[in-house]
């Protein structure tokens, strides 16, 4: 059975205080942590997509509000500080005494590609990986992704700006594309999917490749 009801809690680190919410599979075999990126919070579609749905497949999904945007603040501070805080959070997230997946969108999902090796994670879950600044492919961030050290999945929007699909490098990863999604995965109601369908495709992406980590 799975509980949907929502367990916040609060974890001090370095950084200032941080704030998880947590979805709890009834027979987890895994926790999934995912944070937001650097202009939204833990509302994004996709994050609350996913903690809807993976719960029902043995995962335990906790969404991870970052101690800037706690804080209240409007804008994220250096990526050093980002992981200062992601490195903060993560006794939290282990304390369960699963595998733990580091995940997040943007932003977020560059945290966890450059601290997966060293917090341990079991895996990294990359949504809307920011490969590039929009309109600057010279400014490639393919290196933080190549390098997490640990069996990665990428979920792109096909139309994302800050860098599409066919763009990302070959290399020791899985990718999932939401057809024309940009960079929320959003979709233009012209697309041939709905925004629902860009949903699932999302989710049942997750789903399978979490089922194949055993």
């Amino acid at each position: 059975m799975t509980d949907l009801t929502e367990v916040t809690q609060d974890v001090e680190t370095d950084a200032g205080p941080a704030r998880v919410t947590w979805r709890h599979a009834g027979q987890p075999r895994l926790v999934l942590a995912v944070s937001h990126g650097a202009g939204g919070g833990i509302g994004a579609r996709d994050l609350q997509a996913l903690a809807r749905v993976l719960p029902g497949h043995g995962v335990t999904v906790a969404l991870v509000e970052q101690p800037w945007r706690v804080a209240g603040k409007k804008l994220a501070p250096a990526p050093k500080t980002l992981d200062l805080g992601w490195r903060g959070i993560w006794p939290a997230l282990a304390e369960p005494g699963l595998p733990v997946i580091s995940g997040g969108r943007s932003a977020g999902a560059r945290v966890a590609c450059r601290t997966a090796t060293e917090l341990g994670a079991h895996a990294v879950l990359a949504l809307s990986f920011p490969l590039h600044p929009p309109g600057r492919p010279e400014k490639s961030r393919a290196e933080e992704l190549l390098g997490s050290g640990v069996p990665t999945l990428v979920v792109q929007g096909g139309n994302d700006p800050f860098g599409k699909p066919g763009e990302f490098p070959e290399g020791a990863y899985e990718l999932v594309e939401v057809p024309h999604g940009d960079h929320g995965f959003a979709v233009p109601k012209r697309a041939e999917i709905s925004q629902e369908q860009a949903l699932e495709i999302v989710t049942d992406g997750v789903t399978q490749w979490t089922a194949s980590l055993g």
